[in-house]
């Protein structure tokens, strides 16, 4: 199913989803093809939902060049990562594990190939999913230092914000009970 038409079957309850998807993807102004495309498939794999993910990597393939999709691919992954790393370090009580190397392996965050600043925004994007503070708060300042406006920042956030809550809607909408059929709700034969 195409991210459209996968956007267009949500439910009533998903109205305001379909309406910001609309301007913030189908319309979008503020970012670059690049920026908005590896953003949507960077939080759609964070997302976890697989009729998301695969219908978000289909669309931005059309997009972006194979390079950037694979970086797009690649802040997900390394982001799913660190995001839990220094998450853990961050909510821990023990100051010592904040002066521990994180011995993990980052290769990914150089050489990915595309505009740094992109990159960057994609990293952004998926710690402000997975909810790291450090990460959100390294990779905020790197863009902003980088010339990102506040502006292009919030942009970035709402999208990903959109696609997140995109994928928690489908999730519950696969989720919900669905009528038995008539087999399944006759008693089992007594021995």
């Amino acid at each position: 199913m195409t991210l459209d038409a996968l956007v267009d079957s949500l439910p009533p309850f998903a109205r305001d989803l379909k309406l910001n998807f609309s301007s913030l993807v189908r319309n979008n102004a503020e970012l670059t093809p690049q920026q908005l495309w590896g953003t949507v498939a960077a939080t759609a794999i964070a997302t976890r939902c697989s009729a998301l993910t695969a219908a978000a990597l289909d669309a931005a393939s059309a997009h972006l060049s194979p390079q950037a999709l694979q970086a797009a691919k690649a802040a997900a992954g390394i982001m799913g990562m660190n995001n839990i790393f220094y998450r853990f370090q961050h909510l821990s009580s023990n100051p010592r594990y904040s002066t521990m190397p994180a011995r993990l392996r980052m290769n990914g965050l150089r050489g990915h190939g595309v505009e740094e600043v992109d990159f960057e925004l994609w990293c952004l994007a998926v710690s402000a999913i997975n909810g790291c503070g450090k990460c959100v708060d390294a990779h905020e300042k790197v863009v902003r230092e980088k010339g990102a406006t506040e502006d292009l920042v919030m942009a970035i956030v709402r999208v990903s914000a959109v696609i997140h809550a995109i994928g928690v809607a489908l999730e519950s909408v696969a989720l919900e009970p669905t009528a038995l059929e008539p087999a399944a709700v006759e008693a089992p034969a007594l021995a």
